[in-house]
C-alpha cells in the first residue's frame, strides 16, 4: 500500500512543536501548512447548557516529501 499524499499532525498534549515537526520528518512529511483548532467544552450554568471554549490545539498539515532516486 503507498503512504497518504496528505496527512494531519497534532501536537500532542506533552509535546513541543519542533517534536511534532520531528515526528513529521521521520513518517517521510513535510509541513505546508499550520492551523489552530479551538478546544471546546460544554458547560451548565443555572440549568442551561452552553458550550465555551476551554483551549486550542496546534495541527499541522504535511505532505509526503518527494524522494530523490
Amino acid at each position: 500500500m503507498s503512504k497518504q499524499v496528505k496527512k494531519k499532525f497534532f501536537v500532542e498534549e506533552n509535546e513541543t512543536i519542533d517534536q511534532c515537526l520531528e515526528r513529521m520528518k521521520l513518517e517521510g512529511y513535510s509541513p505546508f501548512r499550520r492551523m489552530e483548532e479551538p478546544i471546546f467544552q460544554e458547560v451548565e450554568i443555572d440549568g442551561v447548557k452552553d458550550v465555551e471554549p476551554c483551549g486550542r490545539r496546534i495541527v499541522f498539515e504535511g505532505k509526503l516529501a518527494k524522494s530523490e532516486h
